[in-house]
């Protein structure tokens, strides 16, 4: 089993559950671990998952899209747009949410997922 993955990818977004939170963008931290189903690449990079590409889906669902109300709606966003590489077999995400709106300081807001689900 292979793993390809991106960590600590931090982007500006204007999203949360508050109408308030979509008037100034506020940081996401995102991190990816995609497995995959072959061990055989050949040296190609289309043998593999790109972590570029990765990249490349969170700033689409974060920075590129409309307000999304929750981050659980973000992973499902990137999610699908993975699992469409026939070589994947399992994701796990993780988004980091540091400048949560929350009653009290202290804490950090975070949503983790797997698929399968």
């Amino acid at each position: 089993m292979f793993k390809v993955g991106l960590e600590n990818y931090t982007v500006m977004g204007k999203h949360g559950a508050y109408d308030f939170e979509h008037q100034e963008e506020q940081p996401f931290v995102v991190s990816i671990w995609v497995e995959l189903h072959n061990s055989s690449f050949d040296d190609k990079l289309a043998n593999t998952i790109n972590y570029a590409e990765l990249q490349s889906l969170v700033d689409k669902v974060i920075i590129d899209s409309p307000p999304i109300r929750l981050m659980e709606t973000m992973m499902v966003k990137i999610t699908e747009s993975i699992k469409q590489n026939p070589l994947v077999s399992k994701i796990n995400i993780r988004i980091e949410k540091p400048k949560a709106a929350l009653p009290k300081d202290g804490g950090l807001a975070i949503v983790e997922s797997q698929w399968p689900y």
